[in-house]
């Protein structure tokens, strides 16, 4: 299996795509979004964990296109003759996504702290890059549901429209206070709001708050059953 993780990883890390919508596009929206208007540091902090969480989400959900185009191309019925079992198969693919993250995350961080001049303990820094890359678990294995159930082509463009819509509704993008009330009470229970609230509580110097743990693990059982049922239902086709 740690074989099946590297080939994986180096495959993904290869991808032009990727490197370009995973990575660069958002350190580029966060220097953006926070260089322009009145200097507000608290602002810069917040945002830099925001676009952070937005990179790794798009990350971890590109995991599934890659399942998507192997289920494609017949890749992954040539590993089910493998002495691989599928259970090996599913955790390669979920531990490739948890490590093709960490790329998104350190650049957005790397850019709070060498452009935008964010200050934080040493703690701090390794804190919320910890919890933001194993607080993007659920979405990796939503990811993998999407490109189990579903082809190349409606994968991506599914994990778009959930990329998209999750980070607009979290409040990766813009604070939660220009959003009307109801809608900040939505928010509440996104994946991606709790997401982020791991790494600004840190940020802020104090541990997440038990309500931001619990409905990020409630998210996480889901989306981990989403995957597990998806598999299931094309195991007999690939």
């Amino acid at each position: 299996m740690w074989d099946y993780l590297r080939l994986e990883v180096r495959r993904t890390l290869r991808d032009v795509g990727f490197v370009i919508g995973g990575v660069a596009m958002p350190v580029m929206m966060y220097l953006l979004f926070t260089n322009i208007g009145d200097d507000n540091g608290s602002w810069r902090t917040a945002s830099m964990v925001g676009m952070a969480a937005y990179g790794a989400v798009g990350s971890a959900l590109n995991t599934g296109g890659g399942v998507a185009e192997d289920r494609a191309i017949g890749w992954l019925r040539q590993l089910r003759v493998t002495p691989m079992t599928p259970r090996q198969v599913v955790a390669g693919r979920a531990l490739t996504g948890s490590v093709t993250v960490l790329p998104a995350i350190v650049a957005v961080l790397a850019a709070g702290g060498l452009v935008n001049g964010v200050r934080l303990a040493a703690w701090q820094w390794a804190a919320i890059a910890l919890l933001l890359w194993l607080g993007s678990i659920p979405f990796t294995l939503l990811g993998l549901g999407n490109g189990y159930r579903m082809t190349a082509q409606t994968t991506g463009v599914t994990n778009m429209i959930c990329n998209l819509g999750l980070a607009v509704l979290g409040g990766l993008w813009f604070p939660l206070s220009l959003f009307p009330g109801w809608l900040r009470s939505v928010s509440a229970y996104t994946p991606t709001h709790r997401f982020a609230e791991l790494g600004t509580s840190v940020a802020d110097g104090h541990a997440p708050a038990p309500g931001a743990i619990v409905v990020l693990a409630a998210w996480l059982l889901a989306f981990g059953s989403y995957a597990v049922l998806s598999y299931r239902r094309t195991a007999g086709n690939i």
